[in-house]
């Protein structure tokens, strides 16, 4: 009994002596490592972008009419001065109100009278003149035989001169009368009742006025336009650039000849492009987040050399366009910095214990930071460090300690 109450006692105060052991045994942290290098380095403003043809042409209509279903469609091909592109017919007469049309039928009626008067005119001024040469032949036989004086026959001939100007006066007037009687009538004209061309030939045809691919069209169908109408839009789609909008703050840290990086256009590979124009002018747009904001457009051309993709127009891309960059400079992860204070700084493994280590951070990017100061190269840091690391904690390798 003794001897059992012995053992009991041996292990029970084993036991606490290793607690107690391991409880005033320091704690090691596993944590993530990385070694401070060097290497290429850039800094880029990224945004959503898409693809222009350079020159797009926009085909108007240069009269008000009807313009006919589109000969075209979008992605045909078209040729410069021979695809005709747009057909534009007059437009139909537009209908008539009540007051409308009782005055157009005044009209109709005044003219009606006016043609009449003037053919009674007319018939007046033929009955005169034909008076006028009868008593013109009666003086020229009197004449003849001595009886009728010269001034006698020098008058009938006058009279009958002015008899025919008046005939004359007479029918360009009754033309005059007719013509607007026709006028007043075509008034009365309601939409349909327009005559055609018996050929069928429209008034107007538009050719392309650049070859090129058709990009898109306002309508298919047949409707009424006005003069300046835009119709439809020609470029061609092997002559592409990219416009991306940035922030004023961002563009003014950009420069033309920039390069930039082309990503998301649905391939695998980034495709090269450099800066070659940054617009004067800013304008406001509003944010997905109600922010009014002021962008510019940064307008991109593919890198000589470069083989272009088959993109088309108004395409998205994603780019990156390059604000700075470095062959070989020193970095460390953005995951490491954490400010103490106000300065930029690090945990740094020696052996198995961090130090704190205060540096000097140039530019950065999402990824990673230039060191300009305070850390070697070959220096392991701490990525990722929780509130449970600290100045002098020991800490471990996480592959290690998971292994």
């Amino acid at each position: 009994m003794k001897l059992r109450t012995f053992v009991i006692g041996t292990v029970a105060l084993a036991a606490i002596g290793g607690a107690v052991w391991v409880s005033i045994q320091p704690e090691v942290i596993p944590v993530d490592m990385t070694t401070v290098g060097s290497g290429p380095m850039e800094v880029t403003v990224n945004a959503d972008g898409r693809t222009e043809v350079r020159d797009v042409y926009e085909v108007a209509a240069p009269v008000a009419g009807k313009v006919l279903r589109a000969p075209v469609a979008v992605g045909q091909r078209v040729v410069q001065g021979e695809t005709v592109v747009a057909r534009i017919e007059p437009g139909e007469p537009a209908f008539l109100d009540e007051r409308a049309r009782a005055q157009a039928e005044a009209s109709v009626a005044q003219a009606e009278a006016a043609l009449a008067l003037s053919r009674a005119q007319t018939a007046s001024a033929e009955a005169d003149l034909n008076n006028a040469q009868r008593n013109l032949n009666r003086v020229f036989d009197l004449h003849g035989r001595g009886t009728a004086p010269d001034a006698q026959l020098e008058q009938a001939e006058t009279a009958l001169n002015v008899a025919a100007a008046q005939l004359d006066s007479a029918h360009a007037t009754e033309e005059m009368r007719a013509s607007e009687l026709t006028a007043a009538k075509a008034v009365l004209i309601e939409p349909g009742q327009r005559e055609r061309n018996g050929d069928g030939e429209c008034c107007i045809e538009i050719k392309a006025p650049v070859s090129g691919t058709v990009l898109s069209v306002a309508s298919v169908s047949a409707r009424p336009v006005q003069a300046g109408t835009t119709l439809l839009s020609i470029g061609p789609t092997e002559d592409l650039e990219i416009v991306v909008e940035l922030l004023s703050t961002d563009a003014v840290r950009l420069a033309p000849g920039a390069p930039a990086h082309i990503e998301r256009w649905g391939g695998a590979r980034a495709l090269e492009a450099v800066v070659r124009e940054i617009e004067p002018a800013a304008f406001t747009k509003v944010s997905a987040l109600g922010i009014e904001e002021q962008r510019v457009r940064v307008i991109l051309e593919f890198a000589e050399g470069q083989e272009v993709p088959p993109l088309g127009h108004n395409f998205r891309v994603y780019a990156r366009v390059v604000e700075w960059a470095a062959e070989d400079t020193l970095q460390v992860p953005i995951s490491a910095l954490f400010r103490d204070g106000g300065d930029w700084a690090v945990f740094v493994v020696e052996g198995d214990t961090a130090r704190l280590a205060r540096l000097e951070v140039g530019r950065r990017n999402p990824d990673v930071a230039q060191v300009t100061g305070g850390l070697l190269e070959g220096a392991v840091v701490i990525t990722h460090p929780s509130d449970r690391v600290g100045d002098g904690v020991l800490v471990t390798a996480r592959e290690e300690a998971e292994g």
